[in-house]
């Protein structure tokens, strides 16, 4: 019983350890969300690769938001709300977006039809 007290005292003293890097945690925080919005300067690529005025105001913005204590839905919430659904890189799943991430399934499934049905259904 005392190893398991002993065990649970660690475990709960690591994930607090963990969580005491608050600025390096940020940082990563901020290069995923910067990963997954749109620059809408240079076209095609993230706010995290280009390099332009807008992108380095977004990554602050993004930043500071987090030190606001904004949770990262929140940042892209905002985001959307400001500058539309096209900023990020994963559209929402819903009923604008329901046939770009049905559709690929479906391809999916009428392909492997199709070859189920060339290479295992008999002729006659």
């Amino acid at each position: 019983m005392k190893i398991l007290k002993l065990f649970i005292i660690i475990i709960i003293l690591i994930t607090n350890f963990t969580k005491g890097n608050s600025n390096e945690s940020k940082d990563n925080l901020v290069n995923k969300i910067s990963k997954n919005i749109r620059c809408l300067i240079c076209q095609g690529q993230s706010i995290y690769d280009s390099q332009s005025d807008f992108s380095i105001s977004m990554r602050l913005v993004i930043k500071k938001k987090l030190e606001e204590g904004l949770t990262e839905k929140e940042i892209y919430d905002f985001l959307k709300d400001k500058y539309g659904q096209w900023i990020t890189y994963e559209p929402e799943f819903n009923k604008k977006t329901f046939i770009l991430w049905i559709m690929p399934i479906l391809l999916f499934i009428i392909g492997g039809a199709i070859l189920f049905n060339r290479l295992f259904v008999k002729k006659y």
